[in-house]
């Protein structure tokens, strides 16, 4: 009690000091994680607490096997940059808090953790894969199958992060709503409050625009400046050490020649398309479409908003285009395949079959089915044959249309949403067989298969040789600050400035790709000028320079 009236006497101040302590540490020494140049083996001291750069790559190693295995796909770069950024804002929020929490004798317990799991309410678990599509809320059971099916080690690993993260997030509750609480309202608070509420005021007001006031009217001397300077000095704090640079972006367009050349390609694509064969994927595949043919069918949300549009009106067995389409800057066809009533979300249980030879698989699996069909317990032999009760799970369109199913999951999507309710089949997967039965079926609405040929006008090799050529040329013409800057317009460049430069914005200008120019934006001098670097999606050539540097503490008056 003595301990809450003491937190409860001093609680807008530690409101404050919280906020400043976690801007303090975020925004002033995050950047030096990142920093290109940094050769020491500590990465930064929260409340006193020193991180060695060993032990934050192990936080971001542990994080980034977890995201993997969750989502089936490696990381990017860019998803790498902002994993670190996670991890670190993370451990400095945790670290703060937890100092705090143990002086107060707030703890979380393992019990705790476990029934946030049971009862599965936490926005964290619902940022998971393991969310129910029909309640979008987290699933335990969901979670369970795929520990069941997972390594060991990776079941482990997956877990033990679940844990960590909701620790620490219950952890940062119990302290926030402790100091919350201790905020009671005061006399002239609630006076004012009062006040607001029945006190009513007529007013009549005037303005003046700025613009109807000729700037030539107006003297700002340098001691006015001076003085507003002091005034709001500490807006003009630089907590690290930033950079001012200037550089030059070349976007690599497409010519002419390279639109003329893709929608040629588009139409034998096309003319392709319109042949009465199954060769659909090759087609696709060979014209280098963005869009995979999935031979399932989808809803309109299944495909690119311009193909989606003109689905209607085309008759089944019909070729559409080619067409631009200027929203993505692409040409396009497609091939309307089929077009069905079926249902938006599908029930279905399942069991899977798998034996020592295809003939003993083939000849168990039909048996099982048989047997489904003629009455038995699907639950039973489920337990028999997975060791699982084959509980019914929903799966919606929206969870695979739209993407590059592998054939097996085709084969069963395709499958479920071509099956009646409590029809059974059995599907012969290649390794193994799988009986499905379809238990309930909602949403029916109309479904599409199409084989679409979508292509972006993209430059090629001989124009981003040509613009490589040019900037290469200026840049060898202009290797000298000023010369960069001053001749940049009349050769048909634009040079850009970017003040207050950071470390830990990661991207040079915004763009992707950018590494090694910001590695030596903070190796370089003053006036220096960079190599030409290759970037975004091999579509930017960038030219960096360096204008200024701005130490850590006040910029200057001037």
């Amino acid at each position: 009690m003595a301990t809450l009236q003491k937190i409860r006497s001093k609680g807008p101040l530690l409101v404050i000091v919280i906020g400043l302590a976690l801007f303090a540490f975020i925004a002033g020494d995050a950047w030096k994680i990142f920093e290109p140049h940094q050769n020491s083996t500590q990465v930064g001291v929260v409340d006193g607490e020193k991180l060695s750069a060993q032990d934050f790559q192990n936080m971001v190693e542990e994080q980034r096997q977890v995201q993997e295995l969750l989502y089936g796909r490696q990381l990017s770069d860019n998803d790498l940059t902002l994993l670190r950024d996670r991890v670190w804002e993370t451990y400095v929020s945790y670290t703060l808090i937890k100092n705090q929490a143990e002086k107060l004798g707030l703890t979380v317990t393992d019990d705790e953790i476990a029934n946030m799991i049971q009862e599965g309410t936490s926005p964290l678990l619902s940022q998971t894969p393991f969310v129910n599509p029909q309640t979008r809320m987290f699933d335990k059971s969901i979670l369970e199958a795929f520990v069941s099916q997972a390594p060991q080690e990776q079941a482990a690993l997956i877990m033990s992060v679940t844990e960590k993260q909701l620790k620490q997030m219950l952890l940062f509750t119990k302290y926030q709503a402790l100091v919350l609480k201790s905020m009671i309202s005061n006399p002239v608070a609630a006076e004012n409050a009062f006040n607001g509420r029945i006190n009513e005021t007529d007013v009549m007001l005037a303005m003046l625009p700025y613009s109807s006031i000729a700037d030539s009217t107006i003297s700002v001397s340098d001691s006015e400046i001076k003085d507003l300077y002091n005034k709001r000095k500490e807006q003009y704090r630089n907590y690290v050490e930033t950079r001012d640079i200037r550089y030059i972006d070349y976007v690599v367009t497409p010519s002419e020649a390279d639109r003329q050349q893709t929608l040629e390609e588009v139409t034998e694509s096309s003319l392709d398309l319109k042949k009465d064969n199954n060769n659909y994927a090759s087609i696709v595949r060979s014209a280098g479409s963005t869009v995979s043919f999935v031979n399932v069918p989808a809803t309109k949300r299944g495909f690119p908003a311009d193909i989606a549009l003109r689905l209607d009106s085309v008759k089944v067995g019909e070729v559409y285009g080619p067409y631009y389409n200027q929203s993505d800057d692409s040409f396009n066809a497609f091939k309307l395949l089929s077009k069905q009533n079926a249902p938006d979300s599908i029930q279905f249980r399942q069991i899977q079959i798998v034996a020592a030879t295809p003939a003993e698989m083939t000849r168990l699996s039909d048996s099982i089915a048989t047997a489904i069909k003629a009455g038995a317990d699907f639950a039973e032999l489920a337990q028999k044959y997975n060791g699982t009760n084959g509980e019914a799970q929903w799966v919606a369109s929206a969870q695979y249309e739209g993407q590059a199913l592998d054939p097996t999951y085709a084969k069963v999507f395709s499958a479920l949403n071509e099956m009646n309710v409590k029809e059974v089949r059995n599907l012969d997967l290649g390794q193994g067989n799988l009986i499905l039965q379809v238990t309930d079926r909602k949403g029916m609405t109309t479904k599409y298969t199409a084989a679409v040929v979508k292509r972006p006008v993209e430059f090629s090799r001989d124009t981003y040789n040509s613009a490589y050529n040019k900037i290469s040329q200026y840049l060898a013409a202009n290797n000298n600050y000023d010369d960069f800057v001053k001749n940049a317009e009349d050769n048909g460049f634009r040079v850009l400035e970017m003040n207050q430069f950071r470390s830990d914005a990661h991207l040079v200008a915004g763009i992707q790709g950018t590494r090694e120019a910001l590695k030596w934006v903070y190796d370089a001098d003053v006036k220096e000028v960079s190599p030409l670097y290759d970037c975004g999606n091999g579509d930017h050539l960038l030219i960096v320079a360096l204008a200024g540097i701005n130490e850590e503490g006040y910029t200057p008056v001037d």
